[in-house]
């Protein structure tokens, strides 16, 4: 007894700890902490090209390039010079020195940005969407005619876009940088080649591995640098970006901070969803262990949907993350109820067949003689037969009992 009175509080000092650290596992939560990224991509002395070409550079119209333009190792620069052809303003360098060197530049920024790993994998068309600093990668990039793409920042965010193959550019689209950034640290690293739509407007530098082609009244802030291949414009507008930070200037970045409350219910059979959302800078992706069976988490979107197969509790475990540490990890809880059981059918009562009733023929009519009663359904005949030997059987005693008395 004396040691079961020792050890009681020491068992119940354990099990507070225990549920202490149970509670803190829950709730836990990565700290937001402000970190930086290595950024602007360096472009050597590119930066104070608008257009670089590898084997020409072609112009129709009047397209008006503010910045240097050159051309290295090719030889071919077409359509500037007197009206009605296109005006440079800035140098013409024709396969000189500096047009090779620039070349050599471009080719390092575009192997630094290819080598960056990325915040966002799988992405394809950019339209609609609004997106903070960071490395984006997909195969080929698109942003649909007159479609959209915002990039909301601050002076020194960076974002870096990686293009397996193709960017296209759709007519009439538009680029808006918001929050203070600029285009000088947008870039566009191309695997193939790049096109920029009629009409469209847009912002950062194309390191293309081949060739740039802008179309009818397409507008650029940043540069068309082409590694391999022709710079072709067609009545553009492209003016470098100007006072733009030296190279390795960091961008700030932010630990992501999930802020989604408590998931709802769910019921078996019945289609379920639930978001999570997060802060931080670059965007956050998702992923989650734990989930009720039925139920897939979106990596990018962080919706938690689908159909629930079984009922039950299940303890979620969620992470945000985009490179900066620490990621934010919460549990949460997603209990699935049993489908609700068919309604009891009500039985429905038998109805009882109302008796047809008997005819009965007039007085006096073709089947009833007058002066008859009418037949009701039974034959008088034998009643009144047995209620009158009854009443002659009654007389018959009546006067034997008579006689014995005399």
């Amino acid at each position: 007894m004396a040691t079961s009175r020792f050890l009681r509080p020491t068992i119940i000092g354990l099990t507070g700890l225990g549920l202490a650290a149970s509670i803190a596992v829950m709730s836990a939560s990565g700290a937001s902490a402000a970190t930086v990224i290595d950024g602007p991509v360096g472009l050597g002395t590119a930066a104070t090209y608008g257009v670089l070409g590898a084997s020409a550079v072609t112009n129709t119209g009047p397209s008006v390039v503010n910045g240097d333009l050159g051309v290295s190792p090719g030889t071919s620069i077409t359509g500037f010079g007197a009206a009605p052809n296109g005006v440079v303003n800035g140098t013409v360098h024709q396969t000189d020195a500096a047009a090779a060197q620039a070349q050599r530049d471009t080719t390092t920024a575009y192997d630094v940005a290819a080598s960056l790993t990325p915040t966002r994998t799988g992405i394809t068309e950019l339209n609609g969407l609004s997106l903070t600093p960071g490395v984006y990668s997909g195969g080929a990039l698109a942003l649909a005619d007159t479609g959209a793409l915002t990039l909301a920042g601050s002076a020194d965010s960076v974002w870096v876009f990686q293009a397996a193959s193709t960017l296209t550019i759709g007519s009439g689209s538009r680029i808006t940088i918001t929050g203070g950034a600029s285009s000088c640290n947008v870039f566009w690293q191309v695997g193939s080649s790049a096109t920029i739509g009629t009409g469209a407007q847009f912002q950062g530098t194309v390191l293309a591995q081949q060739s740039v082609t802008a179309t009818t009244g397409a507008t650029v802030v940043g540069r068309l640098l082409a590694r391999t291949g022709a710079v072709t414009l067609d009545t553009n507008t492209i003016t470098a970006s100007a006072g733009c930070p030296a190279p390795g200037t960091p961008s700030e970045t932010v630990a992501p901070t999930i802020t989604s409350g408590a998931p709802a219910a769910a019921t078996v059979g019945q289609p379920y969803s639930y978001t999570v959302t997060a802060t931080g800078t670059p965007t956050p992706t998702y992923s989650a262990t734990g989930l009720p069976a039925g139920l897939t988490l979106d990596t990018a979107t962080g919706v938690v949907s689908g159909t629930p197969t079984g009922p039950g509790t299940s303890q979620v475990t969620i992470t945000a993350s985009n490179g900066t540490a620490p990621d934010a990890t919460v549990v949460v809880t997603i209990g699935v109820a049993a489908a609700a059981a068919p309604p009891t059918a009500t039985p429905v009562p038998t109805s009882v067949p109302t008796p047809t009733p008997t005819a009965v023929a007039a007085v006096g009519s073709e089947d009833q003689p007058a002066g008859e009663l009418a037949f009701t359904g039974s034959d008088p005949t034998v009643p009144l037969s047995v209620s009158g030997a009854l009443l002659a059987a009654g007389i018959v005693l009546m006067v034997l009992v008579r006689r014995r008395r005399a």
